[in-house]
């Protein structure tokens, strides 16, 4: 059975209403616009991190190796982080309203895809890399430190850290899952309708 059915004639479909398929076409473009906004405030975001860490590195000249390792290990982690979610931005692209069914459910798909492997493993190394650059980049300026100041400084940072990892990332995640699950569902349900009709 064909699933390569134009959207513009899904209207003529006794099942699928005219205004079902607008709003579904509206969901779409705006889940698009939403993406590619977040594409362009992580990447606006990142770098302006990764240009003030260069600034803190040029003009308070850290004198321990492990503070410049742990700089270049926080601008190495965002870049990854950058280069491999911007991959998303070509698929964001890709979708326009001239596509069938089946080719909306699959950059659908795709996307989910890509998400679930950013979620999971590219974020687990970003964080590892950034929590290791921020805990060696630390010790030089916890070092001059008593003790006691020392260990809540780093206390502090791992809590916020903790609290990103344990707390905002989930809710995020999950944010992300259940705009992308309703879409492909509402697709796989005109799908259905179609194949019914066929």
């Amino acid at each position: 059975m064909e699933n390569n059915i134009d959207f513009k004639d899904l209207w003529k479909k006794q099942s699928v209403s005219q205004s079902d398929i607008e709003d579904l076409t509206a969901r779409l473009k705006q889940f698009k616009k939403a993406g590619v906004r977040s594409l362009w405030k992580t990447n606006i975001l990142l770098f302006a991190t990764s240009a003030f860490i260069l600034f803190v590195w040029y003009h308070y000249q850290p004198q321990f190796i492990s503070s410049k390792i742990g700089i270049v290990l926080m601008i190495l982690a965002m870049l990854i982080y950058v280069v491999v979610y911007n991959g998303l931005l070509k698929i964001y692209k890709d979708i326009d309203t001239s596509q069938t069914n089946q080719e909306y459910l699959q950059k659908l798909i795709l996307i989910k895809r890509k998400q679930q492997f950013m979620q999971s493993t590219l974020l687990s190394w970003y964080f590892v890399m950034l929590l290791s650059g921020i805990c060696l980049y630390m010790y030089e300026y916890a070092s001059r430190m008593t003790l006691f100041y020392a260990l809540i400084t780093y206390g502090v940072t791992l809590l916020w850290i903790a609290f990103n990892w344990f707390y905002l990332r989930p809710k995020q995640i999950k944010k992300q899952e259940d705009k992308i699950n309703n879409l492909i569902g509402k697709f796989e349900d005109v799908n259905k309708q179609l194949n019914s009709d066929l």
